[in-house]
């Protein structure tokens, strides 16, 4: 599936009906009062959160996400029905922010509902404005418009596992290795355009979701190439898994591209940093000098880190990879829970 992150649409809540000026004219009843009834409310625009969606793709085929608007009252105080409200679901995650400003005017974190465009209120019939001194009012108010706006929806993947690394370090070949993503893989910077997502199955039926974040390069926090759109994604992940290329053809030794991909974390956000992390030395296959790599290990395990050496394409040393991701995610999960 195609993953969109952002879509613009715009909302509209329905007018207010109007009220209704009418007077009683039945046989039997001589100067019959006003008896015009009220407008019905407008419907309101509400998001609701869906925690089984994970797109906001069918958003991008509806733009225009209009309510109902209220219907007008009638005589015999009858008043005008309320405008049906238009429920929009997107995934837990999403952030809703004004297209024109950028501002950001609500985040949906929860299965619930959220109240976002209030419809107009109805307008008053002509029987609301009967008084001692004014028997027989010839008034009645419109309904009141309602609100529209432009706003863009960004989701900020909820995925468990990000994966940072430089483009071309495998990342892609990585979670086809993992999961059952099919990622299209091409060779050269960005090659992923938006996160891959892949749903990680363990040997006891545990999923877990693994988000490909795109290739960061130097500079990437400040907005360089599509870096910055993408750490957003990074925020909210349980473990980052950082992906080295251990060939010997990367442009950088892999030490120093350890060294770039936290300083780049680390400015885009400090949090990232102190998030739980696993360093993963990718295409065992392509080295000669395996002491070399033992080498490297140990300069990182020096640093605290917890390092697993890996072939994607051969998959060697993938599943005790896969079952660390999966005890970590397990355990944040259960955290989450209880607070």
């Amino acid at each position: 599936m195609k993953f969109i992150d952002s879509v613009k649409i715009q909302v509209r809540s329905g007018n207010g009906g109007a009220g209704c000026t009418s007077f009683c004219r039945e046989k039997y009843v001589p100067r019959g009062g006003p008896d015009g009834g009220d407008g019905g409310k407008g419907g309101d625009i509400i998001f609701r959160g869906n925690a089984q969606k994970s797109t906001l793709l069918d958003l991008s085929f509806k733009q225009h996400q209009h309510a109902k608007n209220g219907q007008p009252g009638k005589g015999k105080n009858q008043h005008g029905k309320q405008g049906k409200d238009l429920t929009i679901s997107v995934p837990l995650g999403t952030i809703v922010k004004d297209e024109e400003n950028g501002d950001e005017l609500l985040e949906i974190f929860e299965e619930k509902n959220y109240l976002f465009l209030k419809g107009g209120r109805g307008g008053l019939g002509n029987t609301r404005f009967k008084s001692s001194t004014n028997r027989a009012p010839e008034f009645h108010q419109p309904g009141e418009a309602g609100q529209e706006m432009w706003v863009r929806l960004e989701l900020k993947l909820m995925a468990d596992v990000g994966l940072v690394g430089f483009p071309n370090a495998g990342k892609s070949t990585f979670i086809s290795a993992i999961s059952h993503a099919r990622p299209k893989i091409a060779d050269y910077p960005f090659t992923t355009l938006v996160p891959n997502l892949g749903v990680v199955r363990t040997d006891h039926f545990e999923t877990f979701v693994v988000a490909d974040i795109p290739g960061i390069i130097e500079g990437a926090h400040a907005g360089t190439g599509l870096g910055d759109r993408f750490l957003k994604h990074i925020e909210r992940t349980a473990i980052l898994v950082i992906l080295l290329d251990a060939s010997g053809f990367a442009e950088h030794p892999v030490i120093d591209e350890y060294h770039i991909l936290l300083q780049e974390l680390e400015l885009y956000s400090p949090l990232l940093t102190q998030k739980p992390r696993l360093i993963v030395l990718n295409k065992l296959d392509a080295v000669s000098d395996h002491e070399e790599i033992h080498e490297i290990q140990q300069t990182l395990e020096k640093k605290g880190e917890k390092v697993f050496s890996i072939s994607a394409v051969t998959k060697q040393n993938i599943t005790p990879l896969v079952q660390q991701l999966a005890e970590v995610v397990r355990v944040h999960k259960a955290q989450s829970t209880h607070h």
